[in-house]
Protein backbone atom coordinates (compact mmCIF):
# COMPACT_ATOMS: atom_id res chain seq x y z
CA UNK A 1 0.00 0.00 0.00
CA UNK A 2 1.35 3.68 -1.18
CA UNK A 3 0.50 6.97 0.46
CA UNK A 4 -2.23 8.70 -1.09
CA UNK A 5 -2.85 11.37 0.70
CA UNK A 6 -0.27 13.77 2.35
CA UNK A 7 -0.14 16.75 4.87
CA UNK A 8 2.62 19.38 4.43
CA UNK A 9 3.27 21.35 7.70
CA UNK A 10 5.55 24.15 7.75
CA UNK A 11 6.88 24.57 11.50
CA UNK A 12 5.52 27.52 13.88
CA UNK A 13 7.01 30.69 14.13
CA UNK A 14 10.64 30.07 15.94
CA UNK A 15 13.16 32.79 17.58
CA UNK A 16 15.26 32.55 14.59
CA UNK A 17 12.01 33.66 12.58
CA UNK A 18 11.20 36.72 14.46
CA UNK A 19 15.32 37.68 14.98
CA UNK A 20 15.52 37.33 11.18
CA UNK A 21 12.50 39.61 10.38
CA UNK A 22 13.51 41.98 12.61
CA UNK A 23 16.96 42.58 11.51
CA UNK A 24 15.12 42.82 7.56
CA UNK A 25 13.13 45.83 8.74
CA UNK A 26 16.47 47.36 10.59
CA UNK A 27 18.74 47.05 7.74
CA UNK A 28 21.34 45.52 9.21
CA UNK A 29 23.57 42.88 7.59
CA UNK A 30 23.11 39.74 10.43
CA UNK A 31 20.34 38.19 12.21
CA UNK A 32 21.32 38.36 15.52
CA UNK A 33 21.50 35.05 16.83
CA UNK A 34 24.06 32.82 18.63
CA UNK A 35 22.26 29.24 18.12
CA UNK A 36 22.90 26.42 15.80
CA UNK A 37 20.37 26.29 12.96
CA UNK A 38 19.31 22.42 14.25
CA UNK A 39 18.71 23.71 17.50
CA UNK A 40 16.60 26.61 17.20
CA UNK A 41 13.43 26.69 19.17
CA UNK A 42 9.87 27.86 18.80
CA UNK A 43 8.82 30.78 20.26
CA UNK A 44 5.75 31.54 22.24
CA UNK A 45 3.49 32.47 19.09
CA UNK A 46 5.21 29.44 17.83
CA UNK A 47 3.89 27.32 20.31
CA UNK A 48 0.57 28.60 20.42
CA UNK A 49 0.39 27.62 16.69
CA UNK A 50 1.49 24.32 17.00
CA UNK A 51 -1.01 23.58 20.21
CA UNK A 52 -3.75 24.93 17.26
CA UNK A 53 -2.43 22.50 14.74
CA UNK A 54 -3.38 19.62 17.26
CA UNK A 55 -6.61 21.12 17.31
CA UNK A 56 -7.02 20.71 13.83
CA UNK A 57 -5.92 17.47 13.78
CA UNK A 58 -8.17 15.74 16.74
CA UNK A 59 -10.96 17.68 15.24
CA UNK A 60 -10.15 16.65 11.29
CA UNK A 61 -10.97 13.71 9.31
CA UNK A 62 -7.59 13.12 8.44
CA UNK A 63 -6.10 9.82 8.41
CA UNK A 64 -2.80 10.24 9.40
CA UNK A 65 -0.77 6.63 9.76
CA UNK A 66 2.75 8.02 10.17
CA UNK A 67 4.49 11.42 10.69
CA UNK A 68 7.93 12.46 8.79
CA UNK A 69 9.87 15.15 10.60
CA UNK A 70 13.02 17.03 10.06
CA UNK A 71 15.46 16.67 12.93
CA UNK A 72 15.33 20.24 13.44
CA UNK A 73 14.42 21.22 16.59
CA UNK A 74 11.63 23.79 15.37
CA UNK A 75 10.27 20.80 13.30
CA UNK A 76 10.25 17.94 16.09
CA UNK A 77 8.87 20.84 19.11
CA UNK A 78 5.91 21.68 16.84
CA UNK A 79 4.94 17.77 15.79
CA UNK A 80 5.63 17.23 19.41
CA UNK A 81 2.99 19.37 21.01
CA UNK A 82 0.62 18.79 18.46
CA UNK A 83 0.24 15.30 18.39
CA UNK A 84 0.19 15.72 22.12
CA UNK A 85 -2.65 17.88 22.07
CA UNK A 86 -4.11 15.69 19.09
CA UNK A 87 -3.41 12.84 21.48
CA UNK A 88 -2.01 11.08 17.78
CA UNK A 89 -0.32 7.73 18.73
CA UNK A 90 1.18 7.87 14.86
CA UNK A 91 4.47 6.94 14.80
CA UNK A 92 7.20 9.34 14.29
CA UNK A 93 9.95 9.27 12.29
CA UNK A 94 12.85 11.61 11.83
CA UNK A 95 14.34 11.95 8.39
CA UNK A 96 17.53 14.35 7.96
CA UNK A 97 16.64 14.45 4.29
CA UNK A 98 14.08 16.86 5.54
CA UNK A 99 16.00 19.45 7.05
CA UNK A 100 15.86 23.24 6.15
CA UNK A 101 17.99 24.36 3.27
CA UNK A 102 21.82 25.04 4.21
CA UNK A 103 23.11 28.79 3.31
CA UNK A 104 26.59 27.96 3.30
CA UNK A 105 28.56 31.25 3.60
CA UNK A 106 25.23 33.56 3.47
CA UNK A 107 23.81 31.75 6.57
CA UNK A 108 22.39 34.13 8.98
CA UNK A 109 22.96 37.73 6.42
CA UNK A 110 20.23 39.41 5.63
CA UNK A 111 19.79 40.69 1.72
CA UNK A 112 21.73 44.00 2.91
CA UNK A 113 24.22 41.76 4.34
CA UNK A 114 24.19 39.66 1.24
CA UNK A 115 24.82 42.57 -0.83
CA UNK A 116 27.46 44.43 1.22
CA UNK A 117 29.46 41.54 2.48
CA UNK A 118 29.56 39.04 -0.93
CA UNK A 119 27.75 41.19 -3.93
CA UNK A 120 29.83 38.72 -5.79
CA UNK A 121 27.21 35.58 -4.60
CA UNK A 122 24.20 38.04 -5.27
CA UNK A 123 25.81 38.97 -8.71
CA UNK A 124 25.87 34.59 -9.26
CA UNK A 125 22.33 34.11 -7.60
CA UNK A 126 20.91 36.80 -10.87
CA UNK A 127 22.89 35.12 -13.71
CA UNK A 128 21.67 31.65 -12.06
CA UNK A 129 18.54 31.63 -10.81
CA UNK A 130 17.32 30.68 -7.38
CA UNK A 131 16.70 27.29 -8.37
CA UNK A 132 20.17 26.24 -9.42
CA UNK A 133 22.15 29.01 -7.10
CA UNK A 134 24.25 27.12 -4.90
CA UNK A 135 25.88 29.25 -2.23
CA UNK A 136 29.69 28.25 -1.06
CA UNK A 137 29.09 25.63 1.58
CA UNK A 138 25.13 25.36 1.08
CA UNK A 139 22.92 24.11 -0.80
CA UNK A 140 20.43 25.81 -4.35
CA UNK A 141 16.78 24.12 -4.52
CA UNK A 142 18.02 21.78 -7.42
CA UNK A 143 20.11 20.31 -4.23
CA UNK A 144 17.25 19.97 -1.83
CA UNK A 145 15.13 18.13 -4.36
CA UNK A 146 17.62 15.59 -5.25
CA UNK A 147 17.33 15.07 -1.55
CA UNK A 148 13.46 14.83 -1.07
CA UNK A 149 13.34 12.83 -4.51
CA UNK A 150 15.68 9.86 -2.37
CA UNK A 151 13.30 10.79 0.59
CA UNK A 152 9.83 9.90 -1.66
CA UNK A 153 11.23 6.75 -2.88
CA UNK A 154 12.10 5.85 0.08
CA UNK A 155 8.72 6.12 1.78
CA UNK A 156 6.11 6.98 -0.15
CA UNK A 157 5.66 3.13 -1.06
CA UNK A 158 5.75 1.99 2.60
CA UNK A 159 2.25 0.43 3.76
CA UNK A 160 0.74 4.10 5.09
CA UNK A 161 -2.31 5.79 3.45
CA UNK A 162 -1.84 8.77 4.95
CA UNK A 163 1.25 10.65 6.24
CA UNK A 164 2.21 13.79 7.76
CA UNK A 165 5.58 15.82 6.95
CA UNK A 166 6.41 18.68 9.39
CA UNK A 167 9.00 20.14 8.14
CA UNK A 168 10.87 23.85 6.82
CA UNK A 169 8.97 26.29 4.01
CA UNK A 170 11.69 25.18 1.38
CA UNK A 171 11.02 21.83 2.06
CA UNK A 172 7.07 21.92 1.36
CA UNK A 173 7.93 24.22 -2.09
CA UNK A 174 10.42 21.47 -3.24
CA UNK A 175 7.86 18.56 -2.59
CA UNK A 176 5.14 20.39 -4.18
CA UNK A 177 7.95 21.04 -7.34
CA UNK A 178 8.56 17.24 -7.19
CA UNK A 179 5.09 15.92 -6.93
CA UNK A 180 2.32 17.44 -8.81
CA UNK A 181 4.61 17.77 -10.90
CA UNK A 182 6.29 21.73 -11.68
CA UNK A 183 9.36 22.59 -13.98
CA UNK A 184 11.52 25.57 -12.70
CA UNK A 185 9.68 28.15 -14.52
CA UNK A 186 6.27 26.98 -12.46
CA UNK A 187 8.04 26.43 -9.29
CA UNK A 188 9.30 29.63 -9.36
CA UNK A 189 6.48 31.62 -10.33
CA UNK A 190 4.36 30.27 -7.68
CA UNK A 191 7.12 30.53 -5.11
CA UNK A 192 6.88 34.50 -6.20
CA UNK A 193 2.97 34.50 -5.22
CA UNK A 194 2.77 32.17 -2.72
CA UNK A 195 4.07 32.34 1.47
CA UNK A 196 4.18 28.39 2.91
CA UNK A 197 2.99 30.34 6.58
CA UNK A 198 3.79 29.06 9.53
CA UNK A 199 2.05 26.18 11.53
CA UNK A 200 0.20 25.91 7.99
CA UNK A 201 -1.09 23.25 6.12
CA UNK A 202 -0.68 21.98 2.52
CA UNK A 203 -2.74 18.89 1.64
CA UNK A 204 -2.38 16.84 -1.42
CA UNK A 205 -4.24 14.09 -2.73
CA UNK A 206 -2.87 11.21 -5.30
CA UNK A 207 -5.56 10.40 -7.62
CA UNK A 208 -5.17 7.77 -10.87
CA UNK A 209 -3.29 10.79 -12.97
CA UNK A 210 -1.21 11.76 -9.78
CA UNK A 211 -0.96 14.72 -7.51
CA UNK A 212 -3.62 17.05 -6.90
CA UNK A 213 -3.28 19.90 -4.65
CA UNK A 214 -6.52 20.19 -2.66
CA UNK A 215 -5.51 23.02 -0.04
CA UNK A 216 -2.16 24.90 0.24
CA UNK A 217 -0.73 27.14 3.47
CA UNK A 218 -4.24 26.91 4.89
CA UNK A 219 -3.99 28.53 8.29
CA UNK A 220 -7.75 28.02 9.52
CA UNK A 221 -6.72 26.16 12.27
CA UNK A 222 -5.21 29.12 13.60
CA UNK A 223 -7.74 31.57 12.80
CA UNK A 224 -10.24 29.49 14.80
CA UNK A 225 -8.04 28.88 17.91
CA UNK A 226 -7.08 32.27 18.08
CA UNK A 227 -3.77 31.82 17.25
CA UNK A 228 -1.80 34.14 15.47
CA UNK A 229 -1.13 33.95 11.60
CA UNK A 230 2.99 34.96 11.18
CA UNK A 231 4.42 35.98 7.52
CA UNK A 232 8.03 35.17 7.91
CA UNK A 233 9.26 34.13 4.17
CA UNK A 234 11.86 31.57 4.18
CA UNK A 235 15.94 32.66 4.31
CA UNK A 236 16.27 35.88 2.55
CA UNK A 237 19.74 34.29 0.65
CA UNK A 238 19.87 37.07 -1.64
CA UNK A 239 17.60 40.70 -2.68
CA UNK A 240 14.37 39.85 -3.85
CA UNK A 241 13.63 39.22 -7.89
Amino acid sequence: MAVTELWLVRHGESVANVAASRAELEGVDSIPIDIRDADVPLSDTGCEQAEALGSWWASSSASIDVCWVSPYRRARETLSIAQGEAAGDAPVVIDERLRDRELGILDLLTRTGVARLHPEEAERRRHLGKFYHRPPGGESWADVALRLRSFLRDELPNGHRGALIVAHDAVVMLLLYLLLPLDEAQLLDFAADHTVLNASVTHLVRGESGWDLVAFSDVAHLQVEGAPVTVHPGSPDVEPE
